[in-house]
């Protein structure tokens, strides 16, 4: 008889595993579907019986009140006033069952059903597909007003970007589709007064890597920091360097913790052209800069911009979570004065 002691049990033990997971992944989202299904029906309902009554306002009102203390007594949580008024409001949003997706949780749609904008509506809920968000991920996306970044980051004379975004989420297929204007690093936790050296910021950012790359957007691989850079007999090292895979481009970051100021092109232009001839292989696109800075002069940066090759962009971070009103506000302006030209 064999000693079962000696008997190596990994690989079978992996293997069930693995089932395992996949089992407990493949019922989760059973279930979630089943429930995004349910309550759908459920708003439906609500919507078709509120549409038999002339004073459907004050009909809706009592009408989910009954139903919250009923469906709580009989089937427990789950129906509180507000969850059926998501539900009622779910339905109306998605009149059409066919477009829900199933990759989506009941909580994802919730935090979706709080913004009213139907395009900034459709944009999240197709990048929380796109991107795989969490609950968690998608409450940070709204919260540091990423539509409204992207939009404000691709340039006045492009916004038909708006239905772009709505209708497929954030596309890459251009180095200036990967840049946000301002970057949001709300994360840190640094308070928005502290002064802080370029070292510190990097290191910050190091140890919430990925929260990090979650601002950053899709496709970005971490690289490493301090990456160095030899020219002749001369040293040089750039901040952090990361690599794109949809873009099959390397991305080097510059930080400053000041004013944007136009060496530091020069500088990043030379490691860029280093990457292009020293670093890239031959599947690899040109290499990309930002430079991320505390401020800059519009004017200046495209001056300093200006008759390079390479392709170098300058934006803005911030270390707390910008006015969201104050971003929609610029968003109005802007969309506004391109209305007026069309």
């Amino acid at each position: 008889m064999a000693d079962l002691t000696r008997v190596d049990f990994n690989p079978v033990y992996e293997n069930i595993r693995k089932i395992m997971h996949k089992s407990r992944k493949d019922l989760v989202q059973t279930i979630n579907t089943s429930l995004v299904k349910t309550y759908w029906e459920i708003g439906r309902t609500i919507v078709e019986d509120e549409q038999d009554h002339s004073d459907r306002a004050e009909y809706g009102q009592g009408l989910i009140k009954e139903l919250s203390k009923n469906l709580s007594k009989e089937f427990g949580r789950g129906f509180s006033r507000s969850n059926l008024q998501n539900m009622r409001n779910f339905y109306l949003a998605y009149p059409k069952s066919q477009t829900l997706s199933g990759k989506l949780s009941w909580s994802h749609y919730c935090e979706l059903l709080a913004i009213s904008d139907k395009n900034k509506r459709d944009f999240y809920e197709k990048e929380s597909v796109n991107a795989k968000w969490s609950v968690r991920e998608l409450k940070r996306q709204v919260n540091t007003s990423l539509y409204e970044r992207l939009l404000l980051s691709q340039g006045k004379d492009n916004k038909e970007k708006v239905l772009e975004l709505a209708l497929k989420g954030n596309e890459i297929a251009l180095p200036q589709d990967i840049i946000k204007d301002p970057y949001v690093f709300e994360f840190l936790g640094i308070p928005e007064n502290k002064p802080m050296l370029e070292s510190d910021l990097e290191k910050a950012l190091i140890r919430h890597i990925e929260k990090f790359l979650l601002e950053l957007g899709k496709g970005f691989m971490y690289v490493g920091s301090q990456q160095r850079v030899t020219l002749g007999n001369t040293h040089y090292y750039v901040d952090m360097v990361f690599y794109n895979k949809i873009l099959r481009s390397y991305v080097l970051i510059e930080l400053k913790t000041g004013k944007l100021m136009p060496e530091a092109v020069g500088q990043l232009n030379m490691y860029l052209n280093y990457y292009k001839t020293e670093v890239n292989d031959e599947y690899d696109q040109a290499p990309i800069g930002i430079i991320l800075s505390t401020d800059k002069d519009q004017i200046q940066a495209e001056y300093a911009l200006g008759g390079l090759s390479n392709q170098i962009f300058t934006s803005k971070y911030t270390l707390y979570i910008p006015d969201r009103e104050e971003l929609e506000d610029e968003v109005e302006k802007v969309l506004a004065s391109y209305h007026e030209k069309e």
